[in-house]
């Protein structure tokens, strides 16, 4: 008797790894699609009302001022290019001294990028794309080290939480659990994300208080900043350091480029931690649908005896039963215009012990007589059968 393939090759099934990789490209994919959909119906609105707004001002100063519209907006594309220059309608400070070059660069090795400056000769272009090469691995590096201290810092915290509840317990205790004491001692990635999270909680808000002060914004604008800034994101729609009266505070400059840098320490240590959590659920969705296809193999399996009727353009068949007391009993067959219903001839007492497997089926050939009545030919062929399992009788 053949055994019955499988549901699936061994070599069409994915690794973990790969299948971990695809479903996580779909649900980010997914996961895009949704923002595009939410932002999209919240932002394009306003969007079309200011470009409306422009319009109409921009037709309105041309009328006033007597100015045609196309030399106002060649003008205004001249303003456009002189912005990377540093240009402003308000006075700022300087982009490119000593202090101005030092925030360019930690906004390009943090990979915060916030646009408000770029390179405008070629030569510092070039030079960008092979000192943000080495700045960013060697930024993300020190991430990472940094994430790792924390790591040690709350693996040391907790031994000494462990160390004073093992002194009230009794020496027996106390040397059964020496063997467990170094996995006891790591924490779990839940606490570290808390930790994370809590540390980058206090970081924004302490930096958004000074923010809202130094620069003029509120208090939920400065929030905004630290998110955008923290994660890197950097749209550069708010910039902190980049008014006038800033050139002058040293220790505003200090203060915030070590906020910038301390909350994009803990940002992205606090991203690592969620990834590993997301990795978490990922592995329980696909343990999950393994079990289901699983369950869905195996329920066909133990099924496929019962409804498997093969029906093919060949002969009618036998039956031969692999019990010894049915031994070769013959099938009746009840010929249509298509095909042949098979019907078992077993005694009552064998009904239900035997169970045909049929590799073939009839074949009728059709011979138009004279009288216009139909000969079938038939050529026989043996069908093996195999007992019903036990749970079926």
């Amino acid at each position: 008797m053949k055994k019955d393939s499988v549901c699936c090759p061994p070599s069409l099934i994915p690794s973990r790894e790969t299948s971990l990789f695809y479903l996580l490209g779909v649900l980010i994919a997914l996961y895009m699609l949704a923002g595009a959909a939410v932002f999209s119906s919240l932002e394009r609105p306003a969007e079309l009302q200011a470009h409306q707004l422009w319009e109409n001002r921009l037709r309105d100063f041309s009328h006033e001022h007597r100015v045609s519209c196309e030399d106002l907006k060649h003008l205004l594309s001249l303003y456009e290019e002189a912005r990377t220059a540093g240009i402003r309608t308000k006075q700022g400070r300087a982009l490119w001294d000593i202090s101005g070059a030092f925030y360019f660069v930690g906004t390009v090795v943090s990979t915060i990028g916030f646009g408000m400056t770029a390179p405008s000769t070629l030569t510092g272009k070039v030079l960008l794309v092979f000192y943000g090469l080495l700045g960013c691995s060697a930024t993300l590096l020190f991430f990472n080290l940094f994430l790792e201290r924390v790591i040690m810092l709350l693996s040391l915290q907790i031994c000494w939480c462990h160390r004073g509840r093992s002194r009230h317990s009794d020496t027996a205790e106390g040397r059964a659990s020496d063997g467990n004491r170094n996995e006891e001692c790591k924490p779990s990635v839940y606490q570290v994300t808390l930790i994370l999270f809590v540390a980058v909680l206090l970081v924004a808000c302490g930096a958004a208080s000074l923010y809202s002060v130094m620069e003029g914004w509120t208090y939920f604008e400065s929030l905004y900043f630290c998110f955008v800034a923290f994660s890197t994101v950097g749209f550069g729609d708010f910039v902190s350091g980049q008014r006038e009266h800033h050139e002058d505070t040293w220790v505003y400059q200090v203060a915030n480029c070590l906020l910038m840098l301390l909350g994009v320490c803990c940002t992205y240590s606090l991203f690592n931690a969620i990834s590993v959590i997301i990795k978490q659920g990922l592995n329980w969705i696909l343990k999950t649908l393994a079990l289901m296809c699983q369950g869905i193999c195996h329920f066909r399996m133990q099924f496929r005896p019962i409804f498997k009727i093969c029906f093919s353009d060949s002969e009618p068949s036998k039956c031969c039963c692999e019990n010894d007391n049915l031994h070769r009993q013959q099938v009746k067959t009840v010929s249509t215009s298509a095909h042949s219903m098979l019907w078992r001839s077993c005694a009552p007492s064998a009904i239900g012990k035997c169970l045909c497997k049929v590799e073939t089926v009839c074949d009728k050939n059709h011979d138009r007589t004279k009288k216009g009545q139909d000969i079938c030919s038939y050529k026989n062929n043996v069908v093996y059968g195999r007992p019903l399992p036990t749970w079926l009788n």
